[in-house]
């Protein structure tokens, strides 16, 4: 079949990084001032909006759920057979949704819920020590996945039932509402989109470049500085670079897969030979907790308090997902052709917090374990030193400790490349104007999008 031309959208792309080089600039040159207006601004947002975000989001998995088991489940995404076998299909849009920040949260989450508990539990409590994977299964389990399965049903349906022109989301706007998505409104959804993925990528970006360059250090005395840092980082970007050039099938669909293999490895691995037992039992016993006090958890709003939990948190969390949940939702479609709705729907939200949980399981609880015997202070590192410092702790008293430190770095690394380069097919996907179904961003315009 004959594919239709695509153009690139220059004056998108134009204003994309003209808006993106002005802020870098501006936060590099008044960096105390942006730190300040960027915490009051926090503060705004997720008071103002806290009790709709909660709302909201509780309500999602109830729609999710209800639309995936009702008869609309059953419709198609497009025609033919899915191009990707299931197990692959489900590592692509894990990746697509997980940075490898979720490495460094892996190991550190629960230490933070210790120290700042939700539920108006005491500081530093037994009790907080009991909730602390709880909530962090909390936060990275149906609420948050039912966000990314909304958004992606919503892209499917518009761009393989529909057949609407443009994987991008101006484009989902101008079919349901009628405004251009060349026009004003159209352009202003598209950078809104595109500053939102260059920002929620610095996180992943931060927290792995600090994690790998200390663990480093750590394994072969190369000072930890800056420099150090930006090597990394340019090096992880060629990676990525050259995977998102090759295209998806040869290029993103054999990266996650490595990750994917690779982090399930690595947990059997800290699960089989360092306190099974323990890992297991304060699993499920976690799972058991959040199952068990989920409305709680989710409706928290802390009428009676300061809030503080709620907001720097769960809300916190929530619009952390749903900033990502449009390029989460553009990579989704791509992938799922020949997939139907309730198939997207429970694949993203089960398989999402299964690979979560598992993942989350062994290494919070491994983690919790050498807090609780006093073979590493997490917390106290953590408050002191910094994250890094107490995984590349951690690791050391892994069996075969330096070993494993050089595969966790390995897996670190193509992990953001894989991240990185779903980012990076989702805004060139947004700056490609008229993508039909089966067709991508030419190769040049996904290496342009790499390198920005």
């Amino acid at each position: 079949m004959k594919t239709k031309a695509t153009y690139v959208d220059k004056p998108l792309a134009i204003l994309s990084l003209a808006v993106v080089f002005v802020s870098v600039a501006a936060l590099a040159i008044y960096s105390k001032e942006s730190i300040a207006m960027a915490e009051k601004a926090l503060f705004w947002v997720t008071s103002v909006f806290s009790a709709p975000v909660l709302i909201f989001t509780f309500l999602s998995i109830a729609f999710c759920l209800s639309l995936a088991f009702s008869k609309y489940g059953k419709i198609k995404l497009g025609e033919g057979k899915p191009e990707y076998s299931t197990p692959t299909w489900i590592f692509m849009f894990i990746l697509s949704g997980m940075g490898s920040s979720a490495l460094y949260w892996g190991f550190l989450d629960w230490a933070y819920y210790y120290q700042t508990p939700g539920l108006n539990l005491a500081p530093s409590s037994p009790d907080a020590l009991k909730f602390s994977v709880a909530y962090s299964f909390f936060h990275y389990g149906p609420s948050a996945w039912s966000i990314y399965a909304l958004a992606a049903i919503s892209m499917c349906y518009h761009y393989h039932v529909r057949k609407n022109k443009g994987l991008s989301l101006a484009s989902m706007v101008e079919a349901v509402t009628g405004y251009k998505a060349t026009g004003v409104v159209g352009r202003a959804v598209d950078l809104l989109f595109m500053l939102c993925m260059f920002g929620a990528l610095t996180i992943s970006l931060v927290l792995t470049a600090v994690t790998f360059t200390n663990i480093l250090s750590l394994l072969t005395g190369i000072p930890n500085t800056f420099t150090t840092k930006v090597v990394i980082i340019l090096l992880v970007s060629i990676v990525f670079a050259l995977s998102s050039y090759i295209g998806m099938d040869h290029g993103m669909k054999r990266v996650s897969q490595f990750v994917c293999y690779g982090v399930v490895l690595f947990a059997v691995y800290v699960l089989i030979f360092c306190f099974i037992q323990f890992i297991m039992n304060n699993t499920i016993n976690s799972l058991g907790l959040m199952a068990t006090n989920f409305v709680d958890m989710s409706l928290f709003a802390d009428p009676f308090g300061d809030g503080k939990f709620t907001r720097e948190w769960t809300v916190f969390y929530w619009l952390w997902w749903i900033s990502y949940a449009p390029g989460v939702a553009l990579f989704v479609t791509r992938v799922s052709k020949g997939r139907s709705i309730r198939e997207v729907i429970l694949a993203v939200i089960i398989a999402g917090c299964i690979g979560m949980w598992f993942v989350y399981g062994v290494f919070e609880n491994f983690s919790v374990h050498g807090f609780i015997n006093n073979i590493v202070n997490v917390p106290e590192i953590l408050s002191k030193q910094g994250g890094e410092v107490a995984i590349g702790q951690l690791l050391g008293t892994l069996p075969m400790g330096t070993l494993m430190m050089w595969i966790f770095l390995i897996i670190m690394v193509v992990f953001l490349a894989a991240h990185m380069d779903a980012v990076g097919y989702a805004v060139s996907a947004t700056c490609t104007r008229g993508l039909e179904e089966g067709q991508d961003p030419s190769p040049n315009t996904r290496l342009f999008w790499c390198v920005m």
